[in-house]
């Protein structure tokens, strides 16, 4: 069997481009929400206050549960946590 090598874990478990493209926003966007939180070392029901979350969402946040979150939602709870998002868009290399 051949090896494919790949730019990212998100190409190598995604369908698609699109959907990797997608899943590396999201995991950008939920690594800075969650770093943030922790630096200013909120508690859970500080952090559900801050981002308008119930505790098992928060939970999802904090441990990286990708599935659950859409990129509107995390840009939203960017925006709730006080954090400036900014797209950058460039062509492919290819």
């Amino acid at each position: 069997m051949a090896k494919q090598k790949y730019d990212s874990v998100w190409d190598a478990i995604s369908d698609s481009p699109e959907e990797a493209e997608n899943m590396k926003l999201r995991s950008q966007l939920m690594m800075k929400i969650s770093e943030h939180v922790k630096a200013r070392e909120l508690d859970s029901k500080a952090i559900q206050k801050l981002l308008g979350l119930t505790q098992p969402r928060v939970s999802y946040l904090m441990t990286g549960k990708l599935d659950k979150f859409s990129l509107d939602a995390l840009v939203q709870m960017a925006a709730r946590a006080g954090l400036h998002v900014r797209i950058e868009v460039e062509e492919d290399a290819a």
